[in-house]
C-alpha cells in the first residue's frame, strides 16, 4: 500500500486528541484482572454500589409498558422539563422558564455541548486544577485552551476566587466550577461561589457550574449555588444530573439549565448527536425528583458513614495524610511522604495491594502527589481497602 494509501485512511487531527477518562481504563484493567482470579477492591470509579431505588425502576418499567418507546421532543418531554423547573425553585430559589431547561443523556454530554457552543478553538477556558478529566478530553477535542487555577490542601480544596481573576485574559471565554468537587470532594462556601458569580459578571464570561453533586452534601458547608445571581438567564449554566444520588449512572440521565439562547443551541447539537432522551427514562426521572425519598436519605447517610471510617483509616496509616471532605464520596489523600508519584503508587498498589485507586495526576497537574478514591462501596470493602493499603505502603 502506498504512503497516499496510507494518509488516505489516517484520522481526524481531533480524533487524537481524545482523552476519555481515565477511571474508565482502569476499571478495563481491573476488569481483567479479577477475570483471571484476582480479588481486588474497587476505590477507581464514581459509580454507586447501591441498586437504582425500586419505586424509580417501577416507573421506568411501568413507562416502558405504558407505551413511552418513541421519539420525545429534543429538548425533553415538557412534563418532565416542567417538573424540573419546580425543584429548582425549591433547591435552589427560583423557577426557570421551560425554554430555559435541557434535559441530556447523562450530564457528561451538557461539558462537550457547552464548550462546543460557547468556546471557539483558541480560546481559554478557565477550570479547576485538579479537575473531573472529561473536561480536559472535551478541552482537547474542541481545540480549546485550559487554564487551570490550583486548588491547594490548605485551603481544603477550595477554589480562591482571588486565584481564579487573575488568570481571566481577553481570550476567557468560560468559566467552568465544580462544587461538591470531583475529585477531592471539597464544597465551597456560598460567598466563595457567590464572588466567582460576581467575577464572571464583571468580565462578561458564562459561567458553567457543575452541580452534579449538589445532594452529595453532608452539611458541614450549606450547598448554594451561584446561579441565584442571574437565574440562568444571562450567563450562567447549571448542569446537574441523576447518576450519583439517585443511583442511576446506567440510566444517562441529566438536565442542564441556562440561557435561552445557549441552552436553544446546545439542545440543537444534542438533537443533532443523539436525537433525544428517551422517554422511558424522563418517566423515571419524575419519579426520583417527586417520589419516596427514603431510599435517598439512607443512601447519603450511609455515604457519610463510610466517608468517615475511610478518612479515619487512611489517617492511621504512615506517610498518608487525608482531609475530612464535605461532599461528593470521593477522599483525596496526600501520599508525597511515600516517596512514589501518584501515577506510581496507584500501579503499584493495584499490582501490589490489590487495590483499584486513581492518580491524582489523572485530574491535573495539581493532583501530583495525591490519589483519589470513591466510598460508594461497602464498610466491608473499606475496611479491607484500609488494610492493604497499610500494608502496601508499610512494604515501601
Amino acid at each position: 500500500m502506498s504512503r497516499q494509501n496510507e494518509m488516505y485512511y489516517e484520522l481526524s487531527d481531533a480524533a487524537y486528541m481524545l482523552q476519555g477518562q481515565p477511571m474508565f481504563k482502569i476499571l478495563a484493567k481491573i476488569k481483567e484482572m479479577e477475570r483471571a482470579g484476582e480479588n481486588i477492591i474497587h476505590f477507581e470509579i464514581g459509580d454507586p454500589d447501591f441498586s437504582t431505588p425500586q419505586n424509580i425502576i417501577d416507573a421506568g418499567v411501568k413507562a416502558l409498558n405504558s407505551g413511552y418507546t418513541h421519539y420525545s421532543d429534543s429538548m425533553g418531554d415538557y412534563d418532565f422539563r416542567e417538573i424540573v423547573a419546580d425543584n429548582n425553585l425549591q433547591s435552589r430559589g427560583f423557577r426557570p422558564d421551560i425554554d430555559q431547561v435541557l434535559v441530556v443523556p447523562g450530564a457528561n454530554a451538557l461539558i462537550y455541548y457547552a464548550v462546543r457552543c460557547l468556546v471557539n478553538p483558541g480560546d481559554e477556558v478557565i477550570v479547576q486544577d485538579p479537575c473531573f478529566p472529561t473536561y480536559l478530553s472535551v478541552f482537547n477535542f474542541c481545540g480549546v485552551k485550559p487554564v487551570g487555577v490550583p486548588l491547594y490542601e490548605k485551603n481544603e480544596f477550595r477554589l480562591n476566587p482571588k486565584d481564579l481573576e487573575a488568570r481571566i485574559t481577553e481570550k476567557t471565554r468560560l468559566i467552568i466550577i465544580n462544587s461538591p468537587h470531583n475529585p477531592t470532594g471539597a464544597t465551597m462556601k456560598p460567598e466563595e461561589l457567590e464572588e466567582i458569580g460576581k467575577i464572571a459578571l464583571k468580565h462578561r464570561i458564562y459561567l458553567y457550574s457543575d452541580e452534579i453533586y449538589a445532594r452529595l452534601n453532608y452539611g458541614d458547608i450549606p450547598f448554594y449555588s451561584p446561579s441565584v445571581l442571574d437565574k440562568c438567564k444571562e450567563y450562567i449554566i447549571v448542569a446537574n444530573g441523576f447518576s450519583k444520588a439517585f443511583a442511576m449512572t446506567g440510566w444517562r440521565l441529566g438536565v442542564g439549565i441556562g440561557p435561552q439562547k445557549v441552552i436553544e443551541k446546545m439542545g440543537l447539537l444534542l438533537q443533532t448527536i443523539s436525537s433525544c432522551v428517551p422517554s422511558f427514562i424522563q418517566r423515571a426521572g419524575i419519579e426520583a425528583i417527586q417520589g419516596k425519598q427514603d431510599a435517598v436519605v439512607a443512601m447519603m447517610n450511609e455515604y457519610k458513614a463510610r466517608r468517615d471510617l475511610l478518612v479515619t483509616g487512611l489517617n492511621q496509616i504512615n506517610n498518608i495524610e487525608c482531609l475530612n471532605p464535605g461532599g461528593a464520596f470521593y477522599v483525596f489523600p496526600n501520599i508525597k511522604k511515600t516517596g512514589l508519584t501518584s501515577e506510581q503508587f496507584a500501579q503499584q498498589l493495584l499490582q501490589k495491594g490489590k487495590v483499584g485507586v486513581c492518580a491524582g495526576s489523572d485530574f491535573g497537574s495539581c493532583g501530583e502527589g495525591y490519589i483519589r478514591l470513591c466510598y460508594a462501596t461497602s464498610r466491608q470493602n473499606i475496611i479491607e481497602g484500609i488494610k492493604r493499603i497499610k500494608y502496601f505502603v508499610e512494604s515501601l
